[in-house]
């Protein structure tokens, strides 16, 4: 994949259409069925992928405008899930959901989104990124009345989340995604099993593989989590060295707008990083050169043909306007550290900014 110096690209999901489902919020409803509900959130992917486009994004994503939840939807195709006898569940220790239930073997019984990114293939020479959930996160987003064991049935989660992730990269998708919430909160768990895992469901996969690590959505309880943290957010320093050992690509991780030590990506030196360079829980749209900014600071810690500017997490609960300012936002930083780049290595040095990977 040939690629620019800091290739720009969103971590997941963007905002639906009003006319597709209920804005701003999570799990929200489809406003249509049937026939129409495929037309509809085709319609919304390509509107996702303009948005993109014209924003001058370099690695394109579907913005989740296909599913409803980054981790039930994949959940909806298992077997062995009941999603009708749900159960309340305090997820990641913050906050109570409503979420269904493991009765049985879990197992895919088919593709879950291959036809979606074979779509999205076909509407672009760009790179694509598809985001999948991790099996801990996964774990973490149900209640489990059959294995009793949050490790066994991370493991049989991994096993589908391989065989869906292999399909994926069949169908042409360049960076698959594993979104990973969960391991900023059971550190424990990470270095038990929880990496283990997430290496069961990359097995065989040649190509990116990619983690994504924040502190969640832009929602009430993940900032008043957040608030509960203090000075320093050092989460990251439990897992990174274990990640760090792994076979995964890229690790994402939240920065700007966050107490979180730039220097501890130190600890995964070496590996490609997804640097959040935009604040997903406020409406404030960032100006280029804040976002500038924050990769100035990250460059100190990842060498630069390694650094991949990104936002802090999904938009989905933004407005659309705001969210299109963020993207934009992204890309001029991006391009004005590029910039500078240029200048210094081409006087120091006369090497070139684009690379091939």
């Amino acid at each position: 994949m040939k690629k620019l110096l800091l290739p720009t690209s969103i971590v997941g999901s963007l905002p639906k259409p009003a006319w597709l489902a209920p804005p701003e919020k999570l799990w929200s409803p489809w406003k249509l069925e049937g026939d129409q509900l495929l037309e509809g959130k085709q319609d919304a992917l390509r509107i996702s992928l303009q948005e993109q486009q014209l924003a001058d994004l370099d690695i394109i994503c579907d913005g989740e405008q296909t599913r409803q939840h980054f981790v039930t939807t994949f959940i909806e195709h298992l077997s062995g899930v009941d999603f009708e006898n749900r159960k309340t569940v305090k997820i990641r220790n913050r906050y109570d959901a409503s979420v269904p239930v493991v009765v049985g073997e879990v197992a895919r019984q088919k593709a879950v989104f291959v036809e979606d990114a074979k779509f999205l293939r076909k509407q672009t020479n760009k790179p694509i990124k598809w985001a999948l959930p991790g099996p801990l996160t996964m774990v973490d987003t149900l209640y489990d009345d059959h294995y009793k064991s949050r490790e066994k049935l991370a493991w049989e989660f991994a096993k589908a989340l391989n065989q869906e992730a292999r399909e994926l990269q069949d169908a042409g998708v360049d960076i698959i995604q594993f979104d990973e919430p969960a391991f900023n909160v059971f550190f424990d768990e990470v270095n038990d099993w929880g990496m283990a895992a997430l290496e069961r469901a990359i097995e065989g996969l040649h190509c990116q593989t990619a983690v994504h690590i924040c502190y969640g959505y832009g929602i009430q309880a993940n900032t008043d989590w957040k608030k509960t943290l203090g000075s320093e957010w050092r989460q990251y320093e439990e897992i990174f060295p274990k990640i760090q050992k792994s076979k995964i690509d890229v690790v994402s991780l939240e920065c700007h707008n966050s107490n979180v030590p730039l220097n501890l990506m130190e600890l995964v030196r070496g590996k490609k990083v997804m640097v959040g360079a935009i604040d997903v829980a406020t409406n404030i749209i960032e100006t280029p050169e804040e976002v500038a900014d924050t990769l100035r600071k990250a460059l100190e810690f990842v060498d630069a043909e390694n650094l991949y500017p990104s936002t802090n997490c999904g938009m989905a609960p933004l407005s659309r306007n705001v969210a299109r300012g963020k993207l934009s936002a992204l890309s001029a930083g991006a391009e004005i550290i590029r910039k500078e780049l240029g200048i210094s290595l081409n006087i120091n040095n006369g090497v070139h900014t684009s690379m091939e990977e």
